[in-house]
């Protein structure tokens, strides 16, 4: 469910809803496991919908629960992964280096999730991690990779689940970038509450 309203406090924990997204077979669910547990998850059962796991960390002192959901990557599942964008606070776009494909579908995979985001923000966070660096038979470069990335300002990580190659540092990034998101929504919600104090009313006028 969409925030109602955001309330921080520097020594109370902040909750981000982290989801990714991307192709079927990308390895979403392994990047998970390895960021979250420090193991390879080599089990390749399909995920039917969504399953979510947690990982608390600090940054810049503020301790984050992050929520982080794995969806399908079937096309099948396509409109029911997308009930679960709403309330996201930060998106992880997924694809393999060795499929092609993967990574052409990555254009409609973003412009579904920016549409389903209520308001929509170009400058949401969101990374995209290209996973199974790994495997010899590469099919993109990290140049267009980057490139593509550059073009849409989004942070690029080649990563490996496999390896546990730039997993942790991916997810930080995004962490921070939430955060700094959530902290400037966090702001404006205070300023809009003071504007709206009883003072600040317009007084009834008589004849």
């Amino acid at each position: 469910m969409p925030r109602q309203g955001p309330s921080m406090d520097a020594s109370k924990k902040v909750d981000l809803k982290i989801i990714i997204i991307g192709a079927l077979g990308v390895g979403k669910t392994s990047l998970l496991h390895q960021y979250v547990h420090k193991t390879f998850y080599e089990d390749y059962r399909t995920t039917l919908g969504a399953s979510i796991l947690t990982k608390v960390i600090a940054v810049d002192n503020t301790p984050l629960k992050m929520q982080i959901w794995d969806t399908g990557g079937q096309e099948r599942f396509r409109s029911m992964v997308s009930t679960f964008y709403k309330g996201s606070d930060g998106c992880i776009l997924a694809f393999d280096v060795t499929d092609r494909e993967s990574f052409e579908s990555l254009d409609n995979w973003r412009d579904d999730f920016l549409e389903k985001v209520i308001p929509r923000d170009h400058d949401f966070p969101m990374v995209v991690l290209g996973n199974k660096i790994d495997l010899c038979d590469r099919q993109v470069s990290k140049e267009i990779a980057s490139a593509w990335c550059k073009e849409k300002d989004i942070p690029y990580f080649e990563v490996s689940a496999k390896n546990n190659i730039n997993v942790a540092q991916a997810f930080e990034t995004l962490a921070k970038q939430a955060l700094t998101t959530y902290k400037g929504i966090f702001e404006s919600y205070l300023t809009d509450s003071i504007k709206l104090t009883p003072d600040d009313k317009p007084k009834a006028s008589c004849c």
